[in-house]
């Protein structure tokens, strides 16, 4: 073989070497590596690692010899970047004929940084039917609705452990009737706090209900499923999930698969809350699998970025959710600016059966 030829397998050797390498922090789950860190955290801002994929290729055609390996990067990111396009693209459907639409907040308020007459602001203008709050102890939750004069929303909060971010909070709006209040617990000898009977607080009249109130549940944060009342066979979930932390990637992923039990139960099922994971983790996909879809990347809102809130929005990604199971027809997705927390609050609207 001559010089030249084999200068141009050399070349072509390299160049697909370095693509290998290029793509591993893009799509660690096709080595095998999603939940090794720091691939784990990396995976969160695939689509701005994809930009950046793209101008360093676009760059490196400036050199004659490294076109091969510029071309196969850029080719690399614009397919990712095709792959990701739909969740920026889809249009939200239309409420199908036979379903009425309920109103899903999430709001993580940072363990009681979030300003609480903002949240009760957003509240008292979307009006939405469920209000997850991950890191709301009890307090945190009072104040809030001591801010909702002349709106009837019910709290309760769910406290998995000692630390304040375990606690997660919910308020149901009353026009949801006589609902009950329940989660996944390790130790099933305990029970809700609320009896049977007693009657529920309204607004100015907060109360200090909690499911504990402090008892671990199936997630290391606690949740709160709600089901009942004019809710028929649907159920609700206000969720936070553990973040992906390089010591507790294993913690992370044992939440998750409580969702995936969730979702694969077949029962009609919304979950609201932080998930501490993105569409591109292989993990939380394999979570909703095929009964389960988030509704921002259904309705073209798949790239809104929900956190760090104090980024621009390039540098956001999403990982608070509003999910919903098979025979639910996820509506629109927006996210709000709220002061005092590092995660942008979201209100999706939801279609389910009228039965």
């Amino acid at each position: 073989m001559d010089t030249d030829a084999a200068w141009n397998v050399r070349r072509v050797v390299l160049s697909v070497l370095f693509l290998l390498i290029v793509a591993l922090p893009l799509y660690p789950e096709l080595y095998g590596l999603d939940e090794v860190t720091p691939f784990t955290q990396l995976v969160s801002f695939r689509p701005q690692l994809l930009v950046l994929v793209l101008i360093l290729g676009v760059a490196m055609l400036l050199r004659w010899n490294w076109r091969i390996a510029a071309g196969l990067v850029i080719l690399l990111a614009l397919t990712g970047g095709a792959l990701i396009a739909p969740r920026d693209l889809s249009d939200p459907d239309l409420p199908p004929p036979g379903t009425r639409v309920l109103t899903v907040m999430v709001a993580n308020v940072l363990g009681g940084g979030a300003d609480a007459g903002e949240v009760a602001k957003l509240i008292h203008t979307n009006q939405p039917d469920i209000v997850s709050l991950p890191e709301a102890q009890v307090d945190v939750r009072q104040e809030i609705e001591a801010h909702l004069q002349g709106m009837s929303y019910y709290g309760y909060t769910q406290q998995a452990n000692a630390a304040v971010e375990s606690a997660t909070s919910v308020l149901v709006s009353a026009a949801l009737g006589n609902v009950q209040f329940d989660s996944d617990k390790l130790d099933t000898g305990k029970v809700s706090s609320q009896q049977p009977g007693t009657p529920k607080p309204g607004a100015g009249d907060p109360g200090a209900e909690t499911i504990g109130p402090v008892q671990q549940t199936t997630t290391q944060f606690g949740h709160i499923i709600i089901t009942g009342g004019n809710l028929g066979k649907l159920r609700l979930i206000a969720y936070h999930g553990y973040p992906p932390l390089p010591s507790a990637v294993t913690t992370w992923k044992q939440d998750l698969h409580v969702v995936k039990g969730w979702c694969s139960s077949g029962l009609e099922t919304i979950l609201a809350g932080d998930f501490n994971a993105t569409t591109d983790h292989a993990d939380f996909r394999a979570a909703l699998g095929r009964n389960c879809k988030s509704v921002a990347p259904s309705s073209g809102a798949g790239l809104q970025g929900t956190w760090p809130a104090d980024r621009p929005a390039l540098f956001r990604t999403q990982i608070d959710h509003v999910v919903v199971s098979a025979g639910l027809a996820p509506g629109k997705f927006k996210t709000y600016e709220i002061e005092g927390t590092d995660h942008r609050a979201v209100i999706a609207t939801v279609a389910v059966p009228k039965s």
